[in-house]
């Protein structure tokens, strides 16, 4: 296979040299304009024999003939089949948008290459140009790069890719793929319906033109990781060229996206996007004359980015992406890369129940409850059962125990948080309820819940602490501080929090509406100290934490991120250590539809990677 490739490079040199005034020019033959002065720039240096290579193999024809690579594998995804008949397989929804065929943009372009894999067939997929540090990365599908490796395939892209016109006559050539460029995730099989099309993203290397890097050529995008899945979107590609879109022109939509239940992907309705949109951009905030914008996803994922014309899917770019990214960035070698076994959303609840049950689930706290060294989850139902998950301290847990039948008395919790206020080693729960009695419930593990002591009595001003948090952000051994966000918007944080007292209260914060906004606390070792963190979600969906918080006041404020609508759909949020590393930063949170996340090892600055321990309610 490679001695074919550099036979094609010995005949494209061959006929550019019996061309007069084609090929690279020798120093002899340089035309003095084209020659660098003092001052002057240096003119550009001559295309490499690959580039000549692949200009001679990619003619307008074979460009113009070339299939989406899903249909040269036989295989119905990322738009469904490009035919006139059959392209959908289901009718699109009434207001349905329909994409917006136009002229392209720079940095986002045409895969073609050979698929050696089903016959040496002829393909294409899209891709957009992403910066990076030697300004040579394009982004693409997985399923796409999967057939693109090695010269033989004669793997090109071409920027803004104009049917009909051969390779050298594209608006900014074209840019052979790099042997050995190739990025994908090891543990990315097919594109299919099965959590590892969470990772359909690929990272591809590829070497300068004539004209220069493709970055510096074309401009690029930012590869933007993030948890969010709504957003306001351009979703590019370029669908076949055959029945509805002879010409191959780029299409676009505008549009929201939503999350594709049960994976970490996002998903938008827009018609028209048949084969061969597959790895294209989808793009936030583009600056057509700064030729830059944020790439939050690509066309991919569930069943190659989906299996109707009118549906589209995108992974979002987590951690794993991040990793993929900066192994491409850094030139290792794509061979030798590796990684843990994927746990992906779609693997199946690690709860039990579906998103019904747990609509149900009224209040919940983390704790090491067991004295195992990890947190269990304990949870307290709407119809006052109360029951506890202890954790495997691999992300998992195991039965579930009763700790409450259910009871009417449980169904007036109003709010609770869990901390070793006894100083056992073993986590005791703290409940405030309707009526405002508060009460403390010691080593649940070991007695249930009918070890209590009464903290405050029926009536008290703690009817209006709307939220607690247990935290250690002053106590050097236990976890007996108590963050309290009231009614009003004042923030305090009791320490020396034990049996039968509240401790010392110290003032954070003054009344204020700010504050009133904090829907939802919690608190852990985010910053990976000793001393624990508080975080907060807002009624915008935003997400901060605040480091080094202690009696002197809150510490230093980091943005997890900013206002985003899916997070005004968390309703209960709480952090335990359920994996390995051996902190209090696996942060929980249950979503209005059931839905049950777990965000391993969260950083002050940024969420952990996701997984789905109970799947949205059907």
């Amino acid at each position: 296979m490679r001695s074919s490739w550099f036979t094609a490079v010995a005949v494209a040199v061959a006929v550019m040299a019996a061309a007069p005034g084609t090929g690279p020019a020798s120093a002899a033959t340089v035309p003095p304009s084209a020659t660098a002065r003092p001052g002057s720039t240096p003119p550009p240096p001559p295309s490499s024999a690959r580039v000549v290579a692949e200009e001679a193999y990619w003619t307008a024809e074979r460009m113009a003939a070339a299939v989406p690579v899903d249909d040269a594998r036989g295989r119905v995804t990322a738009g469904g089949p490009a035919g006139p008949q059959d392209r959908t397989l289901s009718a699109a929804p009434s207001g349905t948008p329909s994409g917006t065929y136009f002229d392209g943009m720079p940095m986002v372009g045409t895969f073609f290459y050979r698929e050696s894999k089903v016959g040496n067939a002829d393909t294409s997929c899209t891709g957009s140009v992403v910066r990076s540090a030697r300004k040579n990365m394009v982004l693409t599908a997985a399923h796409c790069a999967d057939g693109m490796a090695g010269p033989a395939n004669h793997a090109v892209f071409v920027p803004q890719y104009r049917h009909g016109r051969a390779a050298r006559a594209q608006p900014f050539g074209i840019f052979p793929v790099k042997t050995n460029g190739v990025y994908t995730d090891p543990r990315y099989a097919s594109n299919g319906k099965a959590a590892v099309s969470d990772l359909d993203v690929a990272f591809v290397l590829v070497e300068p033109n004539a004209k220069g890097s493709v970055e510096k050529v074309t401009g690029a995008l930012t590869f933007t990781p993030g948890s969010t899945y709504e957003h306001r979107v351009t979703v590019v590609g370029y669908p076949s060229a055959s029945g509805v879109n002879p010409k191959h022109k780029a299409i676009r939509c505008d549009v929201p996206t939503t999350r594709l239940g049960g994976f970490r992907q996002m998903r938008m309705l827009c018609k028209g996007f048949y084969g061969g949109v597959s790895g294209g951009p989808w793009i936030k905030d583009y600056d057509a004359a700064k030729r830059t914008g944020k790439v939050v996803g690509n066309t991919g994922g569930h069943h190659g980015g989906g299996n109707d014309s009118w549906v589209t899917y995108a992974p979002v770019y987590g951690k794993d992406a991040q990793d993929l990214y900066a192994d491409a960035d850094a030139g290792r070698d794509p061979g030798a890369l590796t990684r843990p076994p994927y746990r992906g959303s779609a693997d199946g609840s690690l709860l039990p129940g579906p998103g019904d049950l747990w609509t149900h689930a009224r209040q919940i706290a983390s704790g090491d409850f067991t004295g195992s060294g990890r947190s269990s989850l304990l949870v307290v139902w709407t119809d006052g059962e109360v029951t506890l998950f202890p954790g495997d301290g691999n992300g998992g847990f195991l039965p579930e125990r009763r700790l409450a039948a259910p009871n009417a008395g449980w169904k007036a919790v109003a709010t609770l948080t869990a901390g070793d206020f006894t100083g056992s080693n073993q986590f005791d729960l703290m409940v405030r309820w309707k009526d405002g009695r508060m009460t403390l419930h010691g080593d649940v593990g070991s007695n249930g819940l009918g070890s209590v002591t009464e903290m405050a009595p029926s009536g008290s001003v703690w009817k209006y602490a709307t939220q607690i948090a247990a935290g250690r952000f002053h106590a050097s051994t236990y976890v007996t501080d108590l963050m309290v966000r009231w009614s009003d918007g004042e923030l305090g944080l009791h320490t020396g929090v034990g049996a039968g007292t509240l401790g010392r209260e110290y003032r954070l914060r003054k009344p204020d509406a700010t504050w009133k906004g904090a829907a939802l606390l919690t608190s852990g070792e985010f910053s990976g100290h000793r001393k624990w963190d508080l975080m907060v979600r807002w009624s915008t969906g935003a997400l901060d934490s605040y480091v080094g918080t202690t009696t002197a006041g809150l510490g230093g404020k980091q943005t997890v991120h900013g206002p985003d609508r899916t997070w005004t759909h968390s309703v209960l949020m709480t952090t335990g250590r359920y994996t390995g590393d051996g902190l209090a930063n696996d942060l929980i949170i249950r979503w209005t539809d059931g839905e049950t996340s777990m965000y391993e090892n969260t950083r002050a600055n940024r969420l952990g990677p996701e997984r789905m321990l109970v799947p949205p309610r059907a």
